[in-house]
């Protein structure tokens, strides 16, 4: 005899609605991606909790954070998701169809300065996929979703990721024309000790992978530091003093001239994406974006940017 089958006793139309409130931590924001109320939001989760008689959200001011119940119901959400879209695939739709967020958390430096410009060339081929772009002086957990894609300088640790290398990138010293107004451009090491530098806040440096200056030089003088290293490009920018920069940071800065070129270290790109993820159409839409650009701009990441040289060529 043919076992019974059990009778689903939930409406998975309501997945999505835990899905999105899951990815946004926000009825609002969550209601904003599904073009319905926020009221009926509120009722589809709870109508969820009901059924499955669980608890998926702890309540807060700042939002909506998953339980360990809700963490193990997102899995298999995603695998819901995933399997959906792939119907679409199989009859042939191309994945520009597959509509949706995808969040990318980033160092500040690399998702300013370089992912950015890479988002904007996405967006052209796929303009149903929204990139919500994350710059924070914290490590983020994709295991716990707090973001679709991480982009690192260091090979993160976690469950069940899917990890890669896609490429490096070459870091110089720079500083501007009008810091050496008055000053001799250094020509050796020793010369390069007595000019004023900048640099990251000791303190604040969460992974060894920023610091990249002592890869070159131990400095006695340090005039200014800061977390951000838009605001150190700024202030070598402004002519306050030396900078390791990497490539895509002076790449289209006009102010920005090369100190000691042959001075220079490197750091890897990684991709991480948790495994789950991996057959989401939008998701899979993005890491191949990106893995293929990073490819074709390796002669771009490991160029040392000479502002002055390409102004005197368009002269």
């Amino acid at each position: 005899m043919a076992k019974t089958q059990r009778t689903i006793r939930y409406d998975w139309n309501d997945v999505v609605y835990f899905l999105e409130v899951a990815r946004q931590r926000s009825l609002v924001r969550a209601a904003a991606k599904l073009k319905v109320d926020h009221t009926t939001v509120s009722r589809r989760v709870r109508e969820l909790e009901r059924s499955l008689n669980s608890t998926l959200f702890k309540r807060s001011k700042s939002g909506f954070t998953l339980t360990e119940i809700g963490m193990r119901l997102l899995q298999y959400a995603e695998g819901m998701e995933s399997q959906a879209n792939s119907i679409v695939e199989a009859i042939g739709t191309d994945t520009a169809d597959a509509g949706g967020a995808v969040r990318i958390a980033a160092m500040e430096g690399i998702g300013s300065f370089y992912l950015t410009r890479c988002i904007a060339d996405f967006n052209r081929i796929y303009p149903s996929i929204q990139i919500e772009l994350i710059t924070d002086t914290r490590l983020l957990d994709l295991s716990r979703r707090e973001a679709d894609i991480f982009v690192s300088f260091f090979r993160p640790q976690g469950k069940r990721l899917s990890i890669k290398k896609v490429g490096e990138f070459k870091i110089s010293l720079y500083a501007a024309d009008a810091y050496f107004r008055g000053r001799s451009p250094p020509t050796t090491v020793k010369e390069l000790e007595t000019h004023a530098f900048i640099d990251f806040i000791e303190d604040y440096i969460y992974s060894k992978e920023n610091r990249w200056l002592s890869d070159v030089l131990r400095p006695p003088h340090t005039i200014f530091r800061s977390t951000s290293l838009v605001a150190q490009s700024i202030a070598v920018s402004a002519g306050q003093g030396i900078a390791m920069l990497p490539s895509y940071v002076a790449f289209g800065n006009a102010e920005l001239i090369p100190v000691m070129p042959e001075l220079f270290t490197t750091r890897d790109i990684w991709l991480s994406v948790h495994e789950d993820l991996l057959h989401v159409a939008r998701i899979k839409a993005v890491v191949t974006f990106l893995e293929k650009r990073v490819e074709s701009d390796r002669a771009f990441l490991n160029t040392v940017q000479n502002q002055r040289r390409r102004r005197k060529r368009s002269g």
